[in-house]
């Protein structure tokens, strides 16, 4: 935290005043779009990006952004985590290109939907796969089979996780440990605790007592809280939940969305993890909108027989509320196969990880030098710094540790200087195309940054 509240006051104001200077093309934009774009955005969360208005981007390639007042940005958001290929990367476009020239959606198969299962089922360990337009739809779909196939009602998930949007992961503990809508949930459908059990991130104790209920259907994680800073694991910890899911008759879904950054197969095959299903999205597809699920032969075999439990040709097939007409349209799986085949492969990996180690060091190294009570945590090609002075333990310890006003000014003082950050954390994540240099620009930028707020 930062003591000195008068002084964060004046700074954020001084760079509100250049972010002003700055970007007049992109307030223009932004306000001409005020008549029919809600806020002026075609997102609401946009609003999220500090200064007057978000940026507008004019182009993107590799690693870097320009926007529309022709200035270029080091981009270590990566359209947090969508981008993580790298912006506009030539063997994606090029198979895009050429599928968009074939059709683009079809509601039939094309041989681009098996390569691209091969590839996941290869990374991952899981060999059966399924498609969707994101990780939050296929999150989703796994949660309704999983509930189908176990006969029980809940989902368990960890407190302060995401999941993207789904309506079951929206919850979290309050004082008193009772389930509760997260902060800022709009128009949660059900109270959530009649659906979703929350326990604490690294708490065996609570997962025994959650899981021998015997009413929970999945236990849905990140591998790693990544989106209220990055949390790590205890030793051990995934080995217990995985032990009480199989005595408990429990599945396990790892949602690698985030953690994917951890090597080519996420955590889990970097760390030997045993789920029953895998969910992935966001950059698999080179920038196209995809996700995807993959099931255990023994999942698997258990949502067939609950399709098709006679044999008769799954009548209902198309109306079990896993639908999607545009899911693994053939543009997304021309992106996947690409992405993965070509892009974001094996080879590309220990490079991405050197540039984050570099980016955790240069970060570290400021923070030694001004003494700043702060900590900064790295996962494969992913780092992130926090407002406390040890790594947190738990989504709570986590979210404690926020200061909204001191991120906006970090995150403001680095966009006037060209570095991207993610808008929603203190969060750097490196492409194939993040060099050396980027990362320097970012140390450079931090240092500023913190010479300006100690004065």
């Amino acid at each position: 935290m930062f003591a000195d509240r008068a002084r964060l006051a004046a700074l954020l104001d001084d760079e509100a005043r250049l972010f002003s200077e700055l970007h007049p093309e992109s307030e223009r934009l932004w306000r001409a779009a005020y008549p029919h774009l809600a806020e002026g955005v075609p997102m609401l969360w946009m609003l999220k990006w500090p200064g007057g208005w978000p940026i507008h981007v004019a182009s993107a390639s590799g690693a870097h952004i320009t926007d529309v007042d022709g200035i270029d940005y080091v981009d270590l958001c990566l359209g947090d985590t969508g981008a993580m290929s790298g912006h506009a990367m030539p063997a994606s476009v090029a198979a895009l290109t050429a599928q968009l020239g074939r059709g683009s959606t079809f509601m039939l198969p094309t041989a681009d939907a098996a390569t691209a299962s091969r590839l996941l089922a290869e990374r991952f360990g899981v060999p059966r796969w399924q498609f969707t337009l994101s990780a939050t739809d296929a999150n989703r779909h796994v949660l309704r089979y999983a509930r189908a196939v176990t006969g029980r009602p809940k989902v368990l998930v960890i407190d302060h996780c995401y999941h993207g949007t789904v309506d079951e992961a929206y919850a979290t503990l309050d004082a008193d440990g009772a389930v509760v809508p997260r902060r800022g949930n709009i128009g949660p459908p059900v109270p959530l605790d009649a659906t979703t059990v929350v326990v604490p991130f690294n708490d065996v104790p609570a997962l025994e007592r959650a899981l021998r209920t015997i009413e929970v259907a999945a236990v849905l994680i990140e591998p790693a809280l990544t989106n209220i800073g990055i949390v790590l694991p205890d030793d051990g910890w995934h080995d217990a939940l995985r032990d009480l899911c199989d005595e408990t008759g429990t599945l396990l879904v790892i949602d690698e969305t985030h953690t994917l950054c951890a090597g080519p197969g996420g955590m889990t095959a970097r760390d030997g993890l045993r789920p029953d299903a895998v969910v992935v999205g966001k950059t698999i597809a080179g920038g196209v909108p995809a996700g995807a699920w993959g099931m255990s032969t023994a999942f698997a075999d258990l949502v067939h027989t609950f399709l098709d439990p006679e044999g008769e040709g799954m009548e209902d097939i198309d109306v079990g509320g896993v639908g999607g007409t545009l899911a693994a349209n053939a543009l997304s799986m021309a992106g996947i196969a690409a992405t993965l085949g070509e892009v974001l492969t094996p080879e590309v990996f220990p490079g991405m990880i050197d540039r984050a180690t570099e980016w955790t060091s240069g970060v570290q190294g400021v923070l030694d030098e001004f003494r700043m009570p702060w900590q900064v945590t790295q996962l494969g090609c992913r780092g992130e710094y926090s407002f406390r002075p040890t790594a947190p333990h738990d989504g709570r310890e986590a979210a404690e540790a926020d200061d909204f006003e001191l991120q906006q000014f970090l995150h403001l003082f680095a966009l006037n200087r060209g570095v991207l950050m993610t808008p929603f954390h203190n969060m750097a994540l490196m492409s194939p195309a993040t060099t050396s240099a980027d990362v320097d620009r970012h140390t450079t930028m931090f240092r500023d940054a913190v010479v300006a707020l100690v004065g």
